[in-house]
């Protein structure tokens, strides 16, 4: 990212198909030169749908939820973003900056919650640097971070 490297433990055993989806945007080059758009310091930092003009990109047909694979949105874990549709995912991603048990299914208002699908195994340093960034309103869109911070590139280790 603009702010430094983050590294990413993806769990196929647990969410084999939101990794997947995952991976095919990353081969793509889907996620390189997008931003993350919405920053919210107590909650989460999401990203990899929209440019730093705030350009939504185009996106693969939605992925079934995995929300029940019995991983939770604890600190540092990569989850999907989702509309209130439960299996809306697309490319959209989520760190969550502290636990937040509840988006987990079982805790879930709707019932459904959000699917985690990794973690984060270097660069919450990173993470830290990016939630504590100033936020403003863009095109609609709260919380976006006055000065973009770009996903530059995905890298996928073998």
């Amino acid at each position: 990212t603009s702010k430094g490297s983050i590294t990413i433990e993806l769990d196929a055993q647990a969410a084999p198909k939101t990794v997947e989806n995952f991976l095919s945007y990353a081969r793509s080059g889907h996620y390189n030169g997008t931003i993350f758009h919405r920053v919210i310091s107590n909650f989460m930092i999401q990203g990899g749908g929209f440019t730093p003009e705030m350009k939504q990109k185009s996106t693969n047909p939605p992925i079934v939820n995995e929300s029940s694979n019995g991983l939770s949105n604890k600190k540092y874990t990569l989850a999907m973003a989702r509309t209130s549709v439960p299996d809306s995912a697309t490319s959209q991603f989520f760190i969550n900056v502290t636990d937040n048990d509840f988006l987990d299914k079982a805790n879930s208002r709707d019932r459904v919650g959000y699917c985690v699908f990794g973690k984060v195994t270097s660069g919450s340093e990173v993470i830290e640097a990016i939630k504590g960034v100033a936020t403003t309103t863009k095109q609609g869109h709260e919380n976006v971070p006055v000065e973009a911070v770009v996903i530059e590139s995905v890298e996928i280790a073998p």
